[in-house]
């Protein structure tokens, strides 16, 4: 039976993370564990390094063709990201 103070464990995880301020980088840390997800496979295999900093993802690609392929497609990806974590915490991407 609930009690009527009763929260439910995501209501919780969310205020423990907004108390401690650690809601920006728990969103930058789900960001990165999403790429692969968000871009494939293969280009997920493909990303040496990425990282988030001050609202831009720095993201090194050891191939140039998928390097430039997904510069075509940087803003669609961006959407995507900020879609899934739900709010708009990554405003450009750069390419290493």
């Amino acid at each position: 039976m609930r009690k009527p103070n009763d929260i439910s464990l995501k209501d919780a995880i969310g205020k423990m993370l907004d108390t401690y301020r650690l809601r920006q980088k728990f969103d930058e840390t789900s960001i990165v564990s999403l790429w692969p997800e968000v871009v494939g496979v293969a280009v997920g295999n493909r990303t040496k390094q990425i990282y988030i900093h001050n609202k831009r993802l720095f993201v090194r690609i050891e191939s140039s063709v998928i390097k430039n392929e997904l510069v075509l497609v940087r803003q669609g990806i961006i959407q995507k990201l900020n879609e899934r974590i739900g709010n708009a915490l990554v405003e450009e991407i750069v390419f290493l």
